[in-house]
């Protein structure tokens, strides 16, 4: 006679072609889990009709469809994705290039919490916009990624697309949610003439890109074209970008162009070449609410008309408290800051570098001679704030941001060297580090107490990382 278990156990066999030992296995964990009762059960040879309720001649049977739905209800939940739910409190995990490109073709989880779990590669993944999370065809079919997207600390390699005729291109097209913790290496973006162009984000709406690069990129289209981001109408906060840009109009070296949104404590040194509103930063700013702060752009910026080393033109909104010192090339409104200000605009506070632009006037800002760029007092006298966004090493280069020094990168900001391994080999075997002498002075990187080779293993895997201007 037998038991439920066992029946399901030789179902399974039967249907899915497993082995007995499969099927037995199956069978004792229905028995040991609280999910099923593993009664006998009587199956009758009889051809005698039986009554819906199953009873013949004082046996006890189950219909088929009642066993197999109580069988198909044990099953195993498939994971999704890497697992997670989609909650903030259980994100989607992704593990690998499949699981991510997975996404862009499930939109109805585009609302949902995303956490990458691994350094993956999309070099197997190319083409037009199937690579791509979030649409905008139009007003009436549109639709967003608008929910959270955590890099984890991680990066995403060679991700490529090439598409000449739809415009929202990037990694992300049209975005209104949360992408943070991301980087992207050697994105590859070909997008001939159309607009929004991105390398991470085409179009950003309402939303929040922080803490976020993109490295090595190629981005190549037509309007709003940016090494991270092509048309921001949302937060763009220490953010990135290395790479070549290429565009027609409004072509930035992290931004094609910046609506009712803001960029800060963000820089690009990108190349950018374009025809008209060209910037080493920023394309142009188009909204009253455009504000681009504590930035700065050191690529070479070429261009016909409205050029600038941190942006081309500044319509409306303002720039404030940025510095360029790329070379700058342009037909005309060239200036080694900014191309061209209209009258809604505005530049406060802001430098450009004379000698390394080869620009002796901008639109805006303040020229200064190389030697002038690299002293506090040039910055401190227009207010800027040294204590928790910016740095300087006094004489040997230009500021930088706080977020991008190493931990490892204790005298002064120009990369983790030789100066800095002095002042960790001075602080050797030191004990007693704790927060009242900010751990050894920052030497004792894994607050363990004392400086040991746990922490000399952390610096070594740092070695010469961090900013060179």
């Amino acid at each position: 006679m037998a038991n439920l278990c066992e029946t399901i156990g030789l179902f399974w066999h039967l249907f899915f072609n497993t082995s007995i030992a499969t099927a037995k296995r199956i069978s004792a964990r229905l028995r040991l889990s609280g999910s099923f009762v593993c009664w006998p059960l009587h199956f009758s040879t009889s051809k005698q009709p039986q009554s819906i309720t199953g009873k013949q001649s004082g046996q006890s049977t189950i219909p088929l469809l009642a066993l197999l739905a109580i069988f198909f209800s044990a099953l195993p939940a498939q994971a999704k994705y890497g697992g997670g739910s989609g909650t903030a409190g259980d994100p989607y995990l992704i593990y690998s290039a499949e699981q991510m490109n997975a996404i862009c073709t499930n939109s109805s989880d585009w609302d949902k919490h995303f956490k990458l779990m691994a350094d993956i590669d999309m070099v197997n993944y190319t083409g037009a916009s199937l690579n791509i999370i979030g649409y905008f065809a139009s007003y009436d079919n549109n639709k967003p990624f608008s929910g959270v997207f955590d890099g984890n600390d991680c990066t995403i390699s060679n991700f490529t697309c090439t598409s000449y005729n739809t415009n929202y291109i990037g990694l992300f097209g049209y975005v209104t949610g949360v992408i943070k913790n991301l980087g992207l290496i050697k994105p590859h973006i070909e997008a001939g003439t159309v607009y929004d162009v991105g390398s991470l984000a085409g179009h950003l709406e309402n939303g929040t890109i922080t803490d976020c690069y993109a490295k090595g990129a190629y981005v190549y289209g037509g309007n709003s074209v940016g090494g991270l981001v092509g048309f921001n109408a949302g937060r763009i906060v220490n953010c990135y970008s290395t790479g070549m840009v290429w565009g027609d109009r409004f072509v930035g070296g992290l931004v094609g162009q910046v609506g009712a949104g803001t960029v800060t404590k963000s820089y690009s040194n990108a190349g950018v070449s374009g025809n008209l509103n060209v910037g080493g930063c920023v394309g142009k700013t188009m909204d009253e609410t455009s504000a681009v702060t504590n930035c700065y752009a050191t690529g070479r910026v070429t261009g016909n008309g409205y050029v600038g080393g941190m942006a081309g033109q500044v319509e409306r909104g303002a720039v404030f408290q940025c510095y360029s010192v790329g070379s700058v090339t342009g037909n005309q409104y060239t200036g080694g800051l900014v191309g061209y200000i209209r009258v809604l605009g505005m530049v406060a506070h802001s430098f450009g570098d004379t000698q390394t632009s080869g620009q002796l006037t901008s639109a805006g800002g303040t020229g200064k001679t190389t030697a002038e760029m690299k002293m506090f007092s040039t910055y401190s006298a227009a207010g800027w704030d040294f204590w928790d966004i910016w740095e300087i090493c006094e004489g040997m280069n230009y500021p930088v941001l706080q977020w991008q020094i190493p931990d490892e990168d204790f005298r002064c900001p120009d990369g983790v060297s030789f100066i800095d391994f002095a002042f960790f080999a001075a602080h050797w075997h030191h004990r007693h580090c704790n927060p009242s002498n900010n751990y050894c002075d920052g030497t004792d990187f894994d607050h363990s107490g004392s400086v040991d080779f746990l922490d000399l293993a952390i610096f070594a895997d740092n070695w010469l990382a961090g900013v060179h201007n």
